[in-house]
């Protein structure tokens, strides 16, 4: 099996940057870490992943603010937000890329299945905040895998766009 094209352009952005990532994913169970992994020299890229299936585990892993998940869910953006801020944090990573959503068979949280929101966020201070990335939401179709296939994808091309904007 190759690598994941979009994976290896990421890392080979991030190397050629001299910036490091880390991951925080939810509905994909660690898929992005892996995909990221699967890359040849990924290691000088990439720092490690939180894999925050559970709830909870966004406040005590990602630091996302358990009166936020009490009030809003995780289903949303600014948990999308807290979770890449926190990886990169928790991870000593330039960048956090996370992923939150529903990917089946039941809705979670009043969303639909396919509901999904990604984020990729620079922790580097010295970036202006229009490059540092939004919470993006995503209205995916297909059945639990083809949902979390096209997550994967979503946050790389996401990790892309914001260290496009770092040149």
């Amino acid at each position: 099996m190759s690598s994941d094209p979009l994976a290896t352009r990421l890392i080979g952005e991030l190397v050629a940057r001299g910036l490091t990532v880390a991951t925080c994913e939810s509905l994909t169970g660690g898929l992005v870490g892996a995909t990221l992994t699967g890359v040849p020299g990924a290691s000088a890229a990439y720092r490690g992943g939180l894999v925050t299936y559970a709830s909870d585990l966004k406040g005590t892993l990602a630091g996302v603010d358990p009166a936020w998940i009490s009030s809003h869910g995780v289903i949303n953006a600014r948990t999308a937000e807290m979770m890449a801020a926190g990886c990169g944090r928790v991870c000593g990573a330039d960048l956090g890329l996370s992923c939150t959503g529903v990917a089946g068979p039941d809705p979670q949280d009043g969303e639909p299945v396919g509901t999904v929101y990604v984020c990729a966020r620079l922790a580097c201070p010295d970036r202006s905040p229009d490059h540092r990335g939004d919470p993006v939401r995503l209205d995916l179709s297909g059945d639990r895998w083809a949902i979390r296939d096209q997550t994967v994808s979503a946050v790389l091309q996401a990790g892309l766009r914001v260290v496009a904007g770092t040149s």
